[in-house]
């Protein structure tokens, strides 16, 4: 077979049926990024892949890099199944909408070892996170920080301590996407109004790791501000949303 073969390490994202029997996987890979890859015959009962090839399956993947866009999986040995994360249908919302955010900021096949590193480690944390009282995907704390910190690292850090406009450090009033970040009273045309608890709890969830997100105590309008915040920066820098969460 033409082309050669390559071990990596990897996140399923997305798989989608293909032909009768094979899955198109959209992966994170430790070392070439996004890569679209086929799984041939992983539908099948005695599939040898199948199992481990799960959205959200943290694997070490052989891929066979031929002629044409699609890499073939060889091999495949499981590093993290976060089974109970895909069992559980609040954290499954969650980590997919954490892996719409990785398919959205980072499509290139480049390598990003902070965003991998990022990846995991979410997902790790996921496998253990409560259900929250108020229990909605959309403003997990988690989920939230976890975007945060993929603009960060994707360069579309949003600034929330002074106006990025005149350097002001108090008398912020909204946030601008297009101007990157909190502005204050005389430079909020064209911003959207974010309370002091809005601008306090993106500070947090951006500084806290991932590990102790849930644990933030931010308040509703707190997760709700923060999540427009992370809207905005997707479509003024990458003109999508996310289609799990909803508008």
């Amino acid at each position: 077979m033409a082309g050669r073969t390559y071990k990596t390490e990897a996140v399923v994202l997305r798989s989608l049926r293909f032909s009768e029997a094979d899955r198109i996987l959209h992966l994170y890979t430790a070392d070439r990024g996004r890569v679209g890859a086929i799984a041939k015959g992983i539908r099948k009962t005695k599939s040898r892949f199948g199992a481990r090839l799960e959205p959200l399956s943290h694997v070490a993947l052989v891929l066979h890099e031929g002629s044409g866009e699609l890499h073939t999986v060889t091999g495949v040995e499981l590093i993290g199944s976060h089974h109970a994360a895909r069992e559980d249908g609040y954290r499954l919302s969650v980590g997919l909408t954490g892996a719409e955010a990785m398919l959205r900021l980072f499509a290139e096949p480049e390598a990003n070892e902070r965003a991998f590193a990022a990846l995991a480690r979410f997902l790790d944390v996921l496998d253990g996170t409560p259900r929250p009282a108020d229990a909605r995907p959309a403003i997990d704390p988690l989920a939230l920080s976890f975007q945060l910190k993929l603009l960060w690292v994707s360069g579309y850090l949003p600034h929330v301590t002074a106006c990025v406009e005149c350097g002001a450090g108090e008398g912020l009033v909204g946030f601008s996407a297009r101007a990157g970040g909190a502005v204050c009273g005389l430079h909020a045309r064209g911003s959207f109004a974010l309370s002091p608890e809005g601008l306090s709890g993106v500070e947090q969830l951006l500084s806290t790791p991932l590990a102790d997100a849930a644990d933030a105590g931010l308040g509703e309008r707190a997760r709700r501000e923060a999540l427009a915040v992370v809207g905005s920066c997707y479509e003024e820098h990458g003109g999508f949303r996310l289609r799990t969460v909803p508008v």
